[in-house]
């Protein structure tokens, strides 16, 4: 008797457990883990309550199955890929969650449609949502104790490692390993970015109408490791491909001597440049690159050598480095050309050129002041320069958003973004929208305090200095508003010297739930007029010209509110690390790629180092 009410409990267990088929997490709790930190359970919450708001159970069944690759093989102890095949079960019914499996086979031995079979031996990493109330205890615990971010209104995510016993009677679990859960924020964190960009194929719908195939997709993406991961490396750039076994063509190697294979389309550094050491004009089809970095561009080999004794041989391998990242920081999921030689040429390419906030991008109007473009019309259609109603984000709330929910959406990226927007990815909004989703990005999930502070409905308020192009895109600001979802006030201060006389004080016709003001004069003689920031912003703050910055410094460093900055490119944020030492002020927030950098790589007169508007961010009393 004994005997048959333990299988009949155990039967009652696999049927009614949490994940589908294969019963509870016996207990399994993060915290338990050697090793394991409260701030990378934090950030891993945070980047599994980001997944869940963009709804992949929608579209995805567990027949959908992914690869997946995170760094090389030699960055895992075992040499190899720790779980490279995912999938994404409760989309037909029973709980939301998603199994990585150690093979495509597998995940096939296992993947029944409405349930997982058990397997001699098979392991499953699994991550499944449950309601809060579900919990077990030490779930419970660690969730208060934490703060945790949940999932949607009130579900956790639950994390455990099941294997089917040799014999395939059982299933038994374990807590996963710190190598494994690194592995799976970073796989967690890129598919976050590119399911929304899986196309279904045409004619290819399953009868009962659930189901559908997309068509074959490889995607690499960068992800910045949480900073209680990172050692050497902030990065790590993770492939994710549909179906399991899609490879990228193989692509030749340039020369290691001179910088001759052919640009690719998107690639294309052609036009006029610079020699880094004599400033000459060169044709690009005339000049040479450092044969090891491919960074620094020369009118030819003496100008080269010369450059090599004076300065470039203590730069070359930070330089080469930075390079090594070029693909991850290419934002392919954009649907147009996003490499910019001429800005003129690339706005009539996209039927742009001296249109709406458009024009600001291009030099034919650098004559006008920033902020006084002129304007014969307001509306959104001749702002956004003609583009297609569909191109462009509505000016009005997010109706589709999820119904009920009065928080403030909270965004991992640009293909997050372009999903809520309902924005095909052909669409180039994001070059001007850069400004104001940064601003958002760092109120909403950079900056605790700030975010807390919104949802309880509450006002922040942010000093925004050096304002330029911006003072033209000011009603694309107006998308913190939309954003902020019924919840919760921005005041933003934005403080400069470019700042017209005549447009001083508040902008008008923005929403309701954000307040922009223009001060002209230096933030540390225009400071004390002010009401108290909760932070201070500085997108493509510029610190090489030093001297304009070091009395705002002397402010920000007297008043410790968090502040964020922006630039360009990974050298500038070098010497803006040295500027920021120089005047008693050190990085609590690291230098990363900013999510919601411009897609257009900007060509730079010397070098081909990635470059683009507020490409990186770092931050100080954070």
């Amino acid at each position: 008797m004994e005997a048959h009410l333990k299988d009949l409990f155990c039967r009652f267990h696999q049927h009614f457990g949490t994940g589908p088929g294969l019963g509870p997490s016996s207990g399994t709790c993060l915290l338990k883990i050697n090793g394991i930190s409260p701030l990378f359970v934090k950030s891993l919450y945070r980047a599994l309550a980001a997944l869940y708001r963009t709804d992949p159970w929608k579209r995805l069944r567990p027949g959908h199955l992914f690869g997946l690759r995170v760094g090389k093989d030699s960055d895992w102890s075992n040499k190899k890929q720790t779980f490279p095949c995912a999938q994404f079960i409760g989309g037909d019914g029973g709980d939301l969650g998603l199994h990585l499996f150690k093979s495509e086979q597998d995940a096939l031995k296992v993947s029944l449609p409405v349930e997982t079979k058990h397997e001699p031996n098979v392991e499953i990493l699994r991550v499944i949502f449950e309601k809060e109330s579900l919990l077990s205890t030490a779930n419970k615990r660690m969730v208060a104790s934490l703060a945790l971010e949940p999932s949607g209104t009130d579900r956790y995510p639950i994390i455990d490692v099941a294997r089917g016993t040799s014999s395939g009677g059982e299933i038994r679990f374990r807590d996963p390993t710190m190598e494994e859960l690194r592995y799976l924020i970073a796989f967690i964190k890129a598919i976050t970015l590119v399911h929304p960009l899986l196309q279904p194929e045409t004619d290819n719908v399953t009868k009962n109408g659930r189901n559908v195939n997309f068509e074959p997709f490889i995607e690499t993406v960068d992800v910045q490791w949480p900073a209680e991961l990172a050692t050497t490396v902030d990065l790590v750039a993770v492939t994710i491909s549909y179906p399991p076994n899609r490879t990228y063509e193989e692509k030749k190697l340039a020369s290691p001597i001179k910088y001759i294979e052919p640009p690719k389309e998107e690639e294309d550094f052609s036009g006029s440049r610079q020699c880094a050491m004599c400033e000459k004009p060169v044709q690009w089809d005339q000049s040479l690159c450092c044969g090891r970095c491919k960074a620094i561009i020369y009118c030819g080999p003496i100008c080269q050598k010369n450059h090599w004794r004076e300065a470039h041989k203590s730069m070359c391998g930070l330089y080469k480095a930075m390079m090594e990242r070029e693909e991850e920081l290419a934002m392919k999921i954009f649907k147009f050309n996003f490499v910019v030689d001429n800005s003129c040429q690339w706005l009539e390419s996209m039927g742009l050129h001296k249109k709406g906030m458009w024009r600001r991008l291009c030099d034919c109007y650098a004559h006008h002041p920033f902020g006084l473009l002129p304007t014969k019309s307001i509306g959104a259609f001749e702002l956004w320069g003609g583009l297609g109603d569909k191109d462009y984000p509505s000016d009005k709330p997010l109706a589709n958003h999820i119904i009920g929910n009065r928080n403030p959406v909270f965004l991992s990226g640009w293909s997050e973004y372009y999903n809520i927007r309902s924005l095909p990815m052909s669409s180039p909004v994001a070059a001007i929208l850069s400004h104001p989703l940064t601003v958002y990005h760092i109120l909403t999930t950079l900056v605790i305090n700030s975010k807390n502070r919104l949802i309880k409905g509450k006002e922040v308020i942010v000093h925004y200095l050096g304002p330029a192009v911006e003072l033209d895109w000011l009603q694309a600001f107006d998308e913190i508003s939309h954003l902020l979802n019924g919840l919760g006030n921005v005041q933003i201060f934005m403080i400069g010297p470019e700042v017209p006389s005549n447009l001083l004080g508040p902008v008008s016709g923005l929403g309701s739930r954000l307040r922009v003001n223009l001060v002209r004069g230096l933030y540390q003689e225009q400071y004390t007029n002010l009401p108290a920031p909760h932070m201070v912003i500085a997108l493509n703050c510029g610190f090489e010209s030093y001297g304009s910055w070091s009395g705002a410094l002397g402010v920000i460093k007297s008043n410790n509110v968090p502040v964020f900055f922006t630039e360009r490119s990974e050298v500038l944020c070098t010497s803006a690390k040295q500027v920021l030492r120089t005047s008693g002020l050190h990085l609590t927030h690291p230098v990363g790629p900013n999510p919601f950098r411009s897609p257009l790589r900007e060509q730079m007169h010397s070098t081909n180092l990635p470059s683009f508007s507020n490409g990186f961010i770092f931050g100080v009393n954070t």
